[in-house]
């Protein structure tokens, strides 16, 4: 069943389709680059799509041939023709805010890598949990060619993935990086012709699985990049005793030992 929401959106086309949640952004003539509302689209698309109890996950592509480009350069907020620009009141009040929008979905968001990535569209990207391209796809973090420097959360999860010295090459001069090479490095889960196609295989497993415990694991994944053996410990020591006295564990240990598929409701 799909079905459109009452809500539209300028920059995005949004769908349900199957329980998972489609936003696509609809910039193809910049190659899908962000103006500022652009970005707070997405943010809202992502707060209905968690809000929404038919869905259990969400998949994040963009229309044409790319992905997502970052920043809308036309866009009046960042042009320095006119003196110093404070990019630093952008990243605060748009970039950050649409990551962390990514990131603090308790529904998993899947990136589905149409085409070329390129800036802090890099970001959104790597803020998904998972991640499907297109093969040969181009991954650029060209900032030193702008005299910026990468963003968005960017650098933290580069240098935790790559290294330091990996991760200054490809910040520092600019060369891309194909998604066989993101594969290489765990930043890209799978490669598949249709990214699309290859992001719903993803989302049709979750769906399928306990809303709760998708919600846990992620949460418990996140808190032990930040987190100490221990820490990390207590973390999952409080999602079990959360988990155990859900419906969806009873239902997950009597469908198990009756040899059939589970019924999760969420519970």
């Amino acid at each position: 069943m799909t079905k459109t929401p009452t809500s539209g959106f300028k920059f995005l086309n949004y769908k349900e389709e199957n329980q998972t949640a489609i936003i696509s952004i609809n910039r193809p003539e910049v190659y899908n680059a962000l103006n500022a509302a652009a970005k707070m689209e997405i943010v809202q698309a992502l707060r209905e799509a968690n809000k929404t109890p038919s869905v259990h996950s969400i998949i994040l592509t963009g229309e044409g041939k790319a992905f997502c480009t970052g920043q809308d350069l036309n866009d009046r907020s960042v042009q320095a023709s006119n003196g110093p620009i404070d990019l630093g009141n952008t990243l605060q009040t748009e970039w950050n805010p649409l990551v962390n929008a990514i990131r603090d979905s308790k529904k998993i968001v899947v990136a589905a890598v149409n085409g070329v990535c390129a800036g802090a569209g890099i970001s959104i990207a790597i803020a998904c949990d998972l991640i499907v391209a297109r093969p040969e796809v181009k991954f650029m973090g060209a900032f030193s060619k702008l005299g910026l420097c990468p963003d968005a959360g960017s650098t933290y999860i580069f240098s935790r993935a790559m290294g330091y010295q990996k991760t200054m090459e490809f910040f520092l001069l600019g060369n891309p990086l194909t998604s066989e090479d993101m594969l290489s490095y765990g930043l890209v889960n799978k490669i598949g012709e249709n990214a699309l196609i290859a992001a719903i295989d993803y989302t049709d497993k979750i769906n399928k699985l306990s809303p709760l415990s998708v919600e846990m694991i992620k949460k418990n994944i996140k808190t032990s990049l930040d987190s100490s053996f221990n820490e990390s410990m207590e973390r999952e020591t409080f999602a079990q005793r959360f988990l155990g006295n859900s419906t969806d564990y009873k239902e997950g240990l009597t469908a198990f030992l009756a040899k059939r598929e589970p019924v999760f409701t969420g519970n």
